[in-house]
């Protein structure tokens, strides 16, 4: 059985809900780590928050593992919940 997971880079920027919690604005996909950190950087002033991510993505499932933060600024939950596209 082959492991199907494949290293990606990852950039989430996050919003205040109403309720306080943050919430995943969206989910976008950089090239590289220097790239994913070079997004975020550039979006952290928008955002009540944002990181930049190294992740195993699983095409199969579309799960996202093993998170690794390249960058982070603000507020920021941790990636678990919202590992799952």
């Amino acid at each position: 059985m082959r492991d199907s997971h494949v290293t990606q880079f990852i950039v989430i920027p996050f919003r205040q809900g109403s309720s306080g919690d943050l919430l995943p604005v969206e989910v976008r996909p950089a090239g590289t780590d220097v790239g994913a950190i070079r997004v975020a950087h550039a979006m952290r002033e928008r955002h009540v928050g944002v990181a930049a991510y190294e992740v195993l993505f699983d095409p199969d499932t579309g799960a996202m593992d093993a998170p690794k933060i390249l960058f982070q600024h603000g507020r920021v939950p941790v990636l678990d919940d919202h590992a799952t596209a």
